[in-house]
């Protein structure tokens, strides 16, 4: 119905939002929710959007962020006239805006590309819209805010279209859908802590294929790579990871 395969993420954490959302709606029985989710359009997108929870914002582990810019792009950029970057579980898109803003004040807006996925439609519109609260973008340096954003009467901040320009969003499925290939750096935050080991095995392989030999990985704070050896990458400094070979 959805095109999500709940058999891959992990069984506790997707019961408990589950059966949450169950009592929520004052239904018993697992076949009582299913004939709900059908006949109800607007219940079936909050079921979506619990599921897939959607929790970002700008230069989120602001550290991260610096390395990017200071350490893993100017290499990239050395050995590549385009990188390219894949934002992977995008969310609202703070965090490939991040990346763009980078991007533009390294002034190398011509030499990279962005692609930013996600599996949910609803969370892709308002990526797409580029519009923030002040707790969405809370992290970011006043002096960022201030250049990038414009402040609307209901006290929201709307994202420059220079930035917006910069990232390609598009549906995707991890788990299901074709992978891009020649990637220089690919980002996946806080997604892979809800899938199961063999979930996470398959994807970290198919992330390997997809990047280009010395491209890198960053992932979560609480999600590292305990076996990175095994998908042959190397760690190099925290959540990032490279792909062991030559350039």
């Amino acid at each position: 119905m959805i095109g999500i395969d709940l058999f891959h993420y992990k069984s506790q954490q997707m019961d408990r939002r589950i059966n949450s959302f169950m009592s929520l709606w004052g239904v018993t029985t697992y076949d009582e929710y299913f004939d709900l989710l059908q006949k109800d359009p607007q219940i079936l997108k909050e079921f979506i959007k619990k599921l897939t929870i959607n929790v970002s914002e700008f230069f989120r582990n602001a550290e991260r962020f610096v390395e990017l810019q200071q350490q893993i792009l100017p290499e990239l950029l050395q050995r590549q006239s385009l990188v390219r970057i894949w934002s992977a579980g995008c969310s609202d898109g703070s965090e490939p805006y991040s990346i763009g803003i980078i991007v533009k004040e390294l002034g190398v807006e011509n030499r990279v590309q962005i692609i930013a996925s996600d599996i949910d439609r609803e969370i892709l519109r308002k990526a797409k819209e580029g519009v923030y609260t002040a707790n969405e973008v809370k992290s970011l340096p006043s002096a960022l805010l201030e250049k990038y954003f414009t402040v609307e009467d209901n006290n929201r901040y709307r994202l420059t279209e220079t930035v917006k320009r910069l990232v390609q969003f598009r549906f995707h499925n991890l788990l299901a859908d074709p992978f891009e290939s020649n990637l220089d750096l690919i980002v996946c935050r806080n997604v892979v802590i809800y899938f199961t080991e063999e979930a996470k095995n398959k994807l970290y392989n198919r992330f390997l294929q997809s990047l280009r030999p010395g491209g890198y990985i960053l992932v979560g704070g609480t999600e590292p790579i305990l076996q990175y050896r095994q998908f042959g990458l190397e760690h190099v400094m925290t959540s990032f990871y490279r792909k062991v070979g030559q350039p």
